[in-house]
Protein backbone atom coordinates (compact mmCIF):
# COMPACT_ATOMS: atom_id res chain seq x y z
CA UNK A 1 0.00 0.00 0.00
CA UNK A 2 1.35 3.18 -0.87
CA UNK A 3 3.05 5.92 1.76
CA UNK A 4 -0.45 8.42 1.27
CA UNK A 5 -3.20 5.50 1.75
CA UNK A 6 -1.49 4.69 4.96
CA UNK A 7 -1.57 7.67 5.87
CA UNK A 8 -5.23 8.30 4.96
CA UNK A 9 -6.53 4.78 6.28
CA UNK A 10 -4.41 5.41 9.64
CA UNK A 11 -6.09 8.66 10.51
CA UNK A 12 -9.18 7.36 9.71
CA UNK A 13 -8.33 4.30 12.10
CA UNK A 14 -6.68 6.76 14.84
CA UNK A 15 -10.43 8.89 14.63
CA UNK A 16 -12.05 5.76 15.18
CA UNK A 17 -9.61 4.95 17.94
CA UNK A 18 -10.20 8.06 19.70
CA UNK A 19 -14.14 8.04 19.19
CA UNK A 20 -13.99 4.61 21.06
CA UNK A 21 -11.83 5.94 23.71
CA UNK A 22 -14.62 9.24 24.54
CA UNK A 23 -17.63 6.72 24.48
CA UNK A 24 -15.75 4.45 27.16
CA UNK A 25 -14.56 7.80 29.34
CA UNK A 26 -18.37 8.95 28.80
CA UNK A 27 -20.80 5.96 28.81
CA UNK A 28 -18.57 2.77 29.44
CA UNK A 29 -16.28 4.20 32.31
CA UNK A 30 -19.41 5.19 34.60
CA UNK A 31 -21.14 2.03 34.24
CA UNK A 32 -17.97 0.27 35.35
CA UNK A 33 -17.10 2.46 38.29
CA UNK A 34 -21.22 1.37 39.65
CA UNK A 35 -20.74 -1.81 39.21
CA UNK A 36 -17.00 -2.17 41.23
CA UNK A 37 -17.73 0.79 43.63
CA UNK A 38 -15.93 3.82 44.53
CA UNK A 39 -13.56 2.23 46.88
CA UNK A 40 -12.44 -0.58 44.28
CA UNK A 41 -12.22 1.82 41.47
CA UNK A 42 -9.67 4.31 43.97
CA UNK A 43 -7.65 1.28 44.49
CA UNK A 44 -7.21 0.71 41.12
CA UNK A 45 -6.49 4.14 39.55
CA UNK A 46 -4.14 4.55 42.79
CA UNK A 47 -2.33 1.03 41.69
CA UNK A 48 -1.74 2.36 38.14
CA UNK A 49 -0.91 5.85 39.24
CA UNK A 50 2.03 4.69 40.96
CA UNK A 51 3.02 2.77 38.52
CA UNK A 52 2.87 5.38 35.61
CA UNK A 53 5.28 7.17 37.50
CA UNK A 54 8.19 5.14 36.93
CA UNK A 55 7.21 4.30 33.37
CA UNK A 56 9.00 7.31 31.74
CA UNK A 57 10.46 5.70 28.35
CA UNK A 58 13.36 8.39 28.66
CA UNK A 59 12.90 9.58 24.99
CA UNK A 60 13.45 6.31 23.89
CA UNK A 61 10.45 6.00 21.91
CA UNK A 62 10.27 9.02 20.05
CA UNK A 63 14.49 8.32 19.52
CA UNK A 64 13.67 4.79 17.86
CA UNK A 65 10.29 6.75 15.53
CA UNK A 66 13.42 9.10 14.64
CA UNK A 67 16.70 7.63 13.56
CA UNK A 68 14.74 4.80 12.20
CA UNK A 69 12.83 6.51 10.08
CA UNK A 70 16.59 8.70 9.06
CA UNK A 71 18.07 5.45 8.32
CA UNK A 72 15.02 3.88 6.12
CA UNK A 73 14.98 7.09 3.69
CA UNK A 74 18.94 7.32 3.71
CA UNK A 75 18.52 3.50 2.71
CA UNK A 76 20.15 2.09 5.33
CA UNK A 77 18.28 -1.03 6.80
CA UNK A 78 21.08 -2.44 8.64
CA UNK A 79 21.62 0.82 10.81
CA UNK A 80 18.35 1.01 11.15
CA UNK A 81 18.30 -2.96 12.61
CA UNK A 82 21.82 -2.32 14.39
CA UNK A 83 19.75 1.15 16.64
CA UNK A 84 16.75 -0.98 17.48
CA UNK A 85 19.50 -3.46 18.79
CA UNK A 86 21.12 -1.31 20.91
CA UNK A 87 17.56 0.56 22.02
CA UNK A 88 16.11 -2.90 22.75
CA UNK A 89 19.50 -3.75 25.22
CA UNK A 90 18.49 -0.39 27.00
CA UNK A 91 15.04 -0.94 27.54
CA UNK A 92 16.06 -3.79 29.21
CA UNK A 93 18.39 -2.15 31.62
CA UNK A 94 16.08 0.22 32.29
CA UNK A 95 13.01 -2.39 32.95
CA UNK A 96 15.37 -3.96 35.24
CA UNK A 97 15.41 -0.86 37.15
CA UNK A 98 11.81 -0.56 37.02
CA UNK A 99 11.24 -4.03 38.52
CA UNK A 100 13.43 -3.61 41.28
CA UNK A 101 12.35 0.00 41.94
CA UNK A 102 8.10 -1.62 42.14
CA UNK A 103 9.52 -4.85 44.02
CA UNK A 104 11.19 -2.74 46.97
CA UNK A 105 7.96 -0.56 47.04
CA UNK A 106 5.38 -3.32 47.74
CA UNK A 107 7.24 -4.07 50.85
CA UNK A 108 6.33 -0.70 51.99
CA UNK A 109 3.08 -0.50 50.96
CA UNK A 110 1.65 -1.00 54.14
CA UNK A 111 3.68 1.74 56.14
CA UNK A 112 2.96 4.34 53.26
CA UNK A 113 -0.88 3.85 52.79
CA UNK A 114 -1.64 3.93 56.67
CA UNK A 115 -5.27 5.15 56.01
CA UNK A 116 -6.04 2.11 54.07
CA UNK A 117 -8.31 -0.38 56.00
CA UNK A 118 -6.84 -3.99 56.21
CA UNK A 119 -9.11 -5.07 53.50
CA UNK A 120 -8.29 -2.00 51.08
CA UNK A 121 -4.43 -3.33 51.48
CA UNK A 122 -5.00 -6.29 50.66
CA UNK A 123 -7.08 -5.82 47.24
CA UNK A 124 -4.18 -2.90 46.42
CA UNK A 125 -1.16 -5.34 46.87
CA UNK A 126 -2.89 -7.79 44.81
CA UNK A 127 -3.69 -5.21 42.32
CA UNK A 128 -0.29 -3.77 42.13
CA UNK A 129 1.22 -6.96 41.86
CA UNK A 130 -0.92 -7.34 38.72
CA UNK A 131 -0.64 -4.10 37.26
CA UNK A 132 3.30 -4.21 38.18
CA UNK A 133 3.82 -7.40 36.49
CA UNK A 134 1.93 -6.66 33.13
CA UNK A 135 3.87 -2.73 33.27
CA UNK A 136 7.47 -4.23 33.55
CA UNK A 137 6.60 -7.16 30.70
CA UNK A 138 5.28 -4.05 28.71
CA UNK A 139 7.88 -1.69 28.93
CA UNK A 140 11.05 -3.34 26.73
CA UNK A 141 7.93 -2.92 23.90
CA UNK A 142 6.92 0.42 24.42
CA UNK A 143 9.08 1.21 20.99
CA UNK A 144 6.62 -0.87 19.00
CA UNK A 145 4.80 2.18 17.70
CA UNK A 146 8.12 3.91 16.41
CA UNK A 147 9.27 1.37 14.75
CA UNK A 148 5.52 1.02 13.08
CA UNK A 149 5.60 4.81 12.46
CA UNK A 150 9.11 4.61 10.95
CA UNK A 151 8.17 2.15 8.51
CA UNK A 152 4.97 4.00 7.77
CA UNK A 153 2.54 1.46 8.77
CA UNK A 154 0.11 3.62 10.06
CA UNK A 155 -2.85 1.41 9.63
CA UNK A 156 -1.27 -1.36 11.62
CA UNK A 157 -0.54 0.87 14.61
CA UNK A 158 -4.25 2.44 14.84
CA UNK A 159 -5.83 -1.10 14.49
CA UNK A 160 -3.85 -2.12 17.56
CA UNK A 161 -5.09 1.01 19.53
CA UNK A 162 -8.62 -0.29 18.26
CA UNK A 163 -8.07 -4.00 19.42
CA UNK A 164 -6.52 -2.77 22.67
CA UNK A 165 -9.39 -0.62 23.56
CA UNK A 166 -12.36 -3.19 22.24
CA UNK A 167 -10.73 -6.04 23.93
CA UNK A 168 -10.56 -3.64 27.38
CA UNK A 169 -14.21 -2.96 27.24
CA UNK A 170 -15.46 -6.06 26.02
CA UNK A 171 -13.73 -8.09 28.43
CA UNK A 172 -14.35 -6.24 31.59
CA UNK A 173 -18.32 -6.01 30.61
CA UNK A 174 -18.27 -9.55 30.12
CA UNK A 175 -16.07 -10.21 33.69
CA UNK A 176 -18.15 -7.58 35.54
CA UNK A 177 -21.55 -9.46 34.24
CA UNK A 178 -20.39 -12.75 35.52
CA UNK A 179 -19.67 -11.11 38.61
CA UNK A 180 -16.05 -10.91 38.46
CA UNK A 181 -14.67 -7.87 40.41
CA UNK A 182 -11.57 -5.52 40.68
CA UNK A 183 -8.84 -8.28 39.86
CA UNK A 184 -10.46 -9.09 37.45
CA UNK A 185 -10.69 -5.52 35.99
CA UNK A 186 -6.99 -5.78 36.48
CA UNK A 187 -5.88 -8.46 34.72
CA UNK A 188 -8.24 -8.13 31.74
CA UNK A 189 -6.06 -5.01 30.95
CA UNK A 190 -3.13 -6.67 31.23
CA UNK A 191 -4.66 -9.18 28.81
CA UNK A 192 -5.75 -6.88 26.22
CA UNK A 193 -1.87 -5.38 26.52
CA UNK A 194 -0.54 -8.43 25.84
CA UNK A 195 -2.53 -9.76 22.75
CA UNK A 196 -2.01 -5.83 21.65
CA UNK A 197 1.99 -6.21 21.65
CA UNK A 198 1.49 -9.69 20.09
CA UNK A 199 -0.42 -7.89 17.24
CA UNK A 200 2.29 -4.88 16.90
CA UNK A 201 5.13 -8.08 17.14
CA UNK A 202 3.34 -9.69 14.20
CA UNK A 203 2.66 -6.50 12.33
CA UNK A 204 6.27 -5.93 12.30
CA UNK A 205 7.49 -9.31 11.31
CA UNK A 206 5.04 -9.54 8.46
CA UNK A 207 5.03 -6.02 7.09
CA UNK A 208 8.67 -4.66 7.81
CA UNK A 209 11.99 -5.54 6.76
CA UNK A 210 13.02 -4.15 10.23
CA UNK A 211 14.98 -7.06 12.73
CA UNK A 212 16.79 -5.69 15.66
CA UNK A 213 20.45 -7.09 15.59
CA UNK A 214 21.61 -7.54 19.13
CA UNK A 215 25.03 -8.37 18.70
CA UNK A 216 25.74 -5.22 17.32
CA UNK A 217 27.25 -3.15 20.03
CA UNK A 218 28.33 0.58 18.78
CA UNK A 219 29.55 3.13 21.33
CA UNK A 220 28.84 5.67 18.84
CA UNK A 221 24.87 4.66 18.89
CA UNK A 222 24.96 5.26 22.43
CA UNK A 223 26.26 8.70 22.83
CA UNK A 224 23.58 9.44 19.81
CA UNK A 225 21.05 7.95 21.66
CA UNK A 226 21.82 9.74 24.84
CA UNK A 227 22.10 12.69 23.70
CA UNK A 228 18.84 12.34 22.04
CA UNK A 229 17.04 11.10 24.58
CA UNK A 230 18.46 13.32 27.49
CA UNK A 231 16.27 16.32 25.89
CA UNK A 232 13.13 13.98 24.86
CA UNK A 233 13.31 13.01 28.46
CA UNK A 234 13.58 17.02 29.67
CA UNK A 235 10.49 17.45 27.10
CA UNK A 236 8.40 14.71 29.20
CA UNK A 237 9.27 15.96 32.29
CA UNK A 238 8.77 19.72 31.77
CA UNK A 239 5.73 19.39 30.53
CA UNK A 240 4.47 17.81 33.32
CA UNK A 241 4.53 20.86 35.17
CA UNK A 242 1.74 21.39 33.36
CA UNK A 243 -1.45 19.77 34.01
CA UNK A 244 0.43 16.64 36.24
CA UNK A 245 1.00 19.34 38.88
CA UNK A 246 -1.99 21.01 38.80
CA UNK A 247 -4.11 18.89 41.09
CA UNK A 248 -1.06 19.04 44.07
CA UNK A 249 -0.91 23.04 43.43
CA UNK A 250 -5.09 23.39 43.89
CA UNK A 251 -4.60 21.25 46.66
CA UNK A 252 -2.40 23.09 48.62
CA UNK A 253 -3.57 26.57 48.11
CA UNK A 254 -7.69 25.83 47.60
CA UNK A 255 -8.85 22.49 48.05
CA UNK A 256 -10.69 19.34 47.03
CA UNK A 257 -13.86 20.95 45.07
CA UNK A 258 -11.37 22.66 43.22
CA UNK A 259 -9.54 19.93 42.38
CA UNK A 260 -12.80 17.96 41.66
CA UNK A 261 -13.48 20.67 38.75
CA UNK A 262 -10.17 20.48 37.37
CA UNK A 263 -10.47 16.64 37.15
CA UNK A 264 -13.38 17.71 34.50
CA UNK A 265 -11.04 20.09 32.46
CA UNK A 266 -8.49 17.44 32.48
CA UNK A 267 -10.95 14.93 30.69
CA UNK A 268 -12.33 17.16 27.94
CA UNK A 269 -9.15 18.56 27.40
CA UNK A 270 -7.29 15.44 27.05
CA UNK A 271 -10.01 14.70 24.63
CA UNK A 272 -9.79 17.70 22.22
CA UNK A 273 -6.02 17.17 22.64
CA UNK A 274 -6.64 13.26 21.07
CA UNK A 275 -8.82 14.32 18.47
CA UNK A 276 -5.81 17.53 16.77
CA UNK A 277 -3.04 14.88 17.51
CA UNK A 278 -4.92 11.89 15.61
CA UNK A 279 -1.73 12.42 13.04
CA UNK A 280 0.70 13.19 15.47
CA UNK A 281 4.11 11.13 14.17
CA UNK A 282 2.50 10.27 10.88
CA UNK A 283 4.50 12.15 8.71
CA UNK A 284 8.02 11.54 10.46
CA UNK A 285 9.16 9.22 7.66
CA UNK A 286 8.09 11.33 4.53
CA UNK A 287 9.76 14.23 6.28
CA UNK A 288 13.12 12.69 6.92
CA UNK A 289 13.03 11.24 3.22
CA UNK A 290 12.64 15.49 2.09
CA UNK A 291 15.45 16.09 4.70
CA UNK A 292 18.03 14.03 2.41
CA UNK A 293 17.42 16.28 -0.56
CA UNK A 294 18.26 19.80 -1.64
CA UNK A 295 16.14 22.81 -0.42
CA UNK A 296 14.46 20.72 2.48
CA UNK A 297 12.15 23.36 4.44
CA UNK A 298 11.37 24.70 0.69
CA UNK A 299 9.81 21.62 -0.08
CA UNK A 300 8.56 20.47 3.83
CA UNK A 301 6.53 24.51 3.50
CA UNK A 302 3.31 23.01 1.24
CA UNK A 303 3.51 20.11 3.52
CA UNK A 304 2.96 22.16 6.60
CA UNK A 305 0.68 24.91 5.27
CA UNK A 306 -1.76 21.43 4.12
CA UNK A 307 -1.70 19.78 7.17
CA UNK A 308 -1.65 22.58 9.74
CA UNK A 309 -4.85 24.12 7.91
CA UNK A 310 -6.40 21.08 8.31
CA UNK A 311 -4.97 21.14 11.88
CA UNK A 312 -5.93 24.61 12.78
CA UNK A 313 -9.86 24.43 11.01
CA UNK A 314 -10.31 21.49 13.26
CA UNK A 315 -8.86 22.61 16.35
CA UNK A 316 -11.13 26.16 15.87
CA UNK A 317 -14.36 24.12 14.96
CA UNK A 318 -13.54 22.10 18.59
CA UNK A 319 -13.30 25.40 20.41
CA UNK A 320 -16.00 27.20 18.62
CA UNK A 321 -18.04 24.25 19.60
CA UNK A 322 -17.49 24.59 23.26
CA UNK A 323 -17.56 27.59 23.49
CA UNK A 324 -21.09 27.93 21.86
CA UNK A 325 -22.65 24.20 23.07
CA UNK A 326 -20.03 23.42 26.03
CA UNK A 327 -21.60 24.72 28.94
CA UNK A 328 -24.74 23.04 27.92
CA UNK A 329 -23.21 19.47 27.48
CA UNK A 330 -21.25 19.89 31.04
CA UNK A 331 -24.79 20.66 32.37
CA UNK A 332 -26.38 17.74 30.90
CA UNK A 333 -23.45 15.41 31.72
CA UNK A 334 -22.66 16.31 35.14
CA UNK A 335 -26.34 16.68 36.11
CA UNK A 336 -26.03 13.26 38.22
CA UNK A 337 -23.33 14.53 39.63
CA UNK A 338 -24.56 15.89 42.91
CA UNK A 339 -21.38 17.76 43.92
CA UNK A 340 -20.99 19.88 41.30
CA UNK A 341 -22.56 22.95 41.26
CA UNK A 342 -23.87 25.17 38.75
CA UNK A 343 -20.83 27.60 39.95
CA UNK A 344 -18.52 24.62 39.24
CA UNK A 345 -19.87 23.50 35.76
CA UNK A 346 -19.69 27.11 34.80
CA UNK A 347 -15.86 26.97 36.03
CA UNK A 348 -15.08 24.28 34.53
CA UNK A 349 -16.67 25.12 31.45
CA UNK A 350 -14.43 28.47 31.04
CA UNK A 351 -11.21 26.71 32.17
CA UNK A 352 -11.39 24.10 29.53
CA UNK A 353 -11.81 27.29 27.41
CA UNK A 354 -8.54 28.57 28.26
CA UNK A 355 -6.83 25.39 28.33
CA UNK A 356 -7.78 24.36 24.97
CA UNK A 357 -8.26 27.42 22.76
CA UNK A 358 -4.35 28.20 23.02
CA UNK A 359 -3.70 24.43 21.36
CA UNK A 360 -5.44 25.47 18.22
CA UNK A 361 -2.50 27.77 17.34
CA UNK A 362 0.07 24.86 18.70
CA UNK A 363 -1.66 22.08 17.00
CA UNK A 364 -1.13 23.51 13.45
CA UNK A 365 2.43 23.33 13.94
CA UNK A 366 2.81 19.20 13.96
CA UNK A 367 4.62 18.98 10.22
CA UNK A 368 6.93 22.12 11.87
CA UNK A 369 7.76 20.36 15.14
CA UNK A 370 8.54 16.83 13.52
CA UNK A 371 10.54 18.31 11.44
CA UNK A 372 12.24 19.51 14.33
CA UNK A 373 12.52 16.16 15.46
CA UNK A 374 14.01 15.13 12.47
CA UNK A 375 16.77 17.44 12.42
CA UNK A 376 17.84 16.57 16.08
CA UNK A 377 17.15 19.56 17.60
CA UNK A 378 14.94 18.46 20.43
CA UNK A 379 17.23 20.66 23.03
CA UNK A 380 15.14 23.41 21.71
CA UNK A 381 12.24 21.92 22.33
CA UNK A 382 12.94 20.84 25.99
CA UNK A 383 13.75 24.71 26.41
CA UNK A 384 10.81 25.84 25.49
CA UNK A 385 8.86 23.16 26.68
CA UNK A 386 10.89 24.04 30.47
CA UNK A 387 10.45 27.62 30.21
CA UNK A 388 6.64 27.16 29.80
CA UNK A 389 6.42 24.53 32.39
CA UNK A 390 8.72 26.64 34.96
CA UNK A 391 6.66 29.39 34.24
CA UNK A 392 3.14 27.61 35.06
CA UNK A 393 4.54 26.32 37.86
CA UNK A 394 5.22 29.64 39.62
CA UNK A 395 2.21 31.26 37.84
CA UNK A 396 -0.05 28.47 38.87
CA UNK A 397 0.38 29.02 42.40
CA UNK A 398 -0.04 33.07 42.35
CA UNK A 399 -3.09 32.46 40.28
CA UNK A 400 -4.41 29.59 42.28
CA UNK A 401 -4.21 31.35 45.96
CA UNK A 402 -6.69 34.06 44.80
CA UNK A 403 -8.89 32.55 41.85
CA UNK A 404 -8.57 28.91 42.60
CA UNK A 405 -9.15 26.40 39.60
CA UNK A 406 -10.19 29.16 37.30
CA UNK A 407 -6.48 30.81 38.39
CA UNK A 408 -4.65 27.27 37.17
CA UNK A 409 -6.59 27.26 33.93
CA UNK A 410 -5.49 30.78 33.42
CA UNK A 411 -2.01 30.27 34.19
CA UNK A 412 -1.89 27.36 32.01
CA UNK A 413 -3.57 28.94 29.35
CA UNK A 414 -0.71 31.68 29.42
CA UNK A 415 1.88 29.17 29.48
CA UNK A 416 0.40 27.75 26.40
CA UNK A 417 0.25 30.61 24.59
CA UNK A 418 4.04 32.07 25.75
CA UNK A 419 4.65 27.54 23.84
CA UNK A 420 3.26 28.37 20.73
CA UNK A 421 4.79 31.66 20.28
CA UNK A 422 8.39 30.66 20.92
CA UNK A 423 7.92 27.86 18.83
CA UNK A 424 6.93 29.98 16.15
CA UNK A 425 10.12 32.03 16.77
CA UNK A 426 11.82 28.82 16.59
CA UNK A 427 10.75 27.42 13.51
CA UNK A 428 11.00 30.83 11.85
CA UNK A 429 15.04 31.83 12.99
CA UNK A 430 16.28 28.27 13.38
CA UNK A 431 14.29 26.02 11.21
CA UNK A 432 13.89 28.40 8.52
CA UNK A 433 10.77 28.16 7.94
CA UNK A 434 8.48 31.26 6.08
CA UNK A 435 6.00 31.51 9.27
CA UNK A 436 4.44 34.82 7.87
CA UNK A 437 3.44 32.71 5.35
CA UNK A 438 2.17 29.95 7.06
CA UNK A 439 0.05 32.60 9.22
CA UNK A 440 -1.64 34.16 6.52
CA UNK A 441 -2.72 30.59 4.74
CA UNK A 442 -3.88 28.89 8.12
CA UNK A 443 -4.89 31.68 10.78
CA UNK A 444 -5.95 34.66 8.29
CA UNK A 445 -7.76 32.92 5.77
CA UNK A 446 -9.70 30.57 8.38
CA UNK A 447 -10.54 33.62 10.94
CA UNK A 448 -13.88 34.38 8.70
CA UNK A 449 -15.38 31.06 8.98
CA UNK A 450 -14.57 31.10 13.01
CA UNK A 451 -15.99 34.65 13.50
CA UNK A 452 -19.22 33.71 11.31
CA UNK A 453 -19.45 30.68 13.36
CA UNK A 454 -19.35 32.19 16.67
CA UNK A 455 -21.76 34.42 15.96
CA UNK A 456 -24.40 32.25 14.41
CA UNK A 457 -23.88 30.63 18.22
CA UNK A 458 -24.55 32.85 19.84
CA UNK A 459 -27.80 33.55 18.28
CA UNK A 460 -28.64 30.15 18.19
CA UNK A 461 -28.32 29.82 22.06
CA UNK A 462 -30.55 33.33 22.44
CA UNK A 463 -32.86 31.50 20.52
CA UNK A 464 -32.85 28.27 21.79
CA UNK A 465 -32.01 28.61 25.59
CA UNK A 466 -33.54 25.74 26.68
CA UNK A 467 -30.99 22.69 27.65
CA UNK A 468 -31.61 18.99 26.51
CA UNK A 469 -29.90 16.73 24.45
CA UNK A 470 -32.03 17.28 21.77
CA UNK A 471 -31.15 21.00 21.74
CA UNK A 472 -27.86 20.20 21.95
CA UNK A 473 -27.45 18.13 19.56
CA UNK A 474 -29.51 20.27 16.78
CA UNK A 475 -27.12 23.03 17.82
CA UNK A 476 -24.08 20.94 17.00
CA UNK A 477 -25.17 20.06 13.68
CA UNK A 478 -26.10 23.41 12.67
CA UNK A 479 -22.94 24.66 13.88
CA UNK A 480 -20.82 21.84 12.37
CA UNK A 481 -22.84 22.53 9.16
CA UNK A 482 -22.35 26.09 8.96
CA UNK A 483 -18.37 25.50 9.55
CA UNK A 484 -17.95 23.36 6.95
CA UNK A 485 -19.93 26.17 4.61
CA UNK A 486 -18.13 29.04 5.27
CA UNK A 487 -14.62 26.91 5.18
CA UNK A 488 -15.84 25.82 1.68
CA UNK A 489 -16.48 29.29 0.42
CA UNK A 490 -14.02 31.51 2.73
CA UNK A 491 -11.38 29.34 3.40
CA UNK A 492 -10.37 27.65 0.69
CA UNK A 493 -9.36 28.42 -2.52
CA UNK A 494 -10.49 27.82 -6.16
CA UNK A 495 -7.85 25.11 -5.83
CA UNK A 496 -8.64 23.47 -3.42
CA UNK A 497 -12.28 23.15 -4.16
CA UNK A 498 -11.47 21.59 -7.46
CA UNK A 499 -9.35 19.10 -6.40
CA UNK A 500 -12.08 18.49 -3.61
CA UNK A 501 -14.59 18.41 -6.37
CA UNK A 502 -12.47 15.64 -8.07
CA UNK A 503 -11.97 13.84 -5.22
CA UNK A 504 -15.62 13.40 -4.43
CA UNK A 505 -16.37 12.57 -8.26
CA UNK A 506 -13.58 9.96 -8.02
CA UNK A 507 -14.82 7.89 -5.22
CA UNK A 508 -18.66 8.24 -6.65
CA UNK A 509 -17.80 6.88 -9.93
CA UNK A 510 -15.86 4.03 -8.01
Amino acid sequence: MSHQKQIKFGALLSYLSIALNIAAGLIYTPWMLSQIGESDYGLYTLANSIITLFLVDFGLSTATARFVSKYIAEGKQAEADNFLGVVYKLYLIIDAVIFAILLGFFFFIDSVYVNLTPLELEKFKVVYAIAGFYAVVNFPFVNLNGILTANERFIQQKFADIINRVLTVGLTIVALLLGMGLYALVAVHALAGLITIAYKLYSIRKHTATRANFRHRGRALYRSIFAFSLWTTVTMLAQRLIFNITPSILGIVSGTAAIAVFGIVTTIEQYSYLITGAIKGMFMPRIARIYTKDEAQKNVMPLMIGVGRFQFALASLIAVGFAVVGEDFLTLWLKNQNAFSAEQIHNAYLGILLTIVPGVFYNSLQIANTALIVQNKVKLEAIITAVTGGFNLVCSFFLSTYFGVLGACISICIAYFIRAILFHFVHHRVMKFDIPRFIKECYLKMSVPIVLSLGFGCFANALLPQISWITLALKTLALCLLYGICVWCFALSRAERETAKHYVRKKLHR
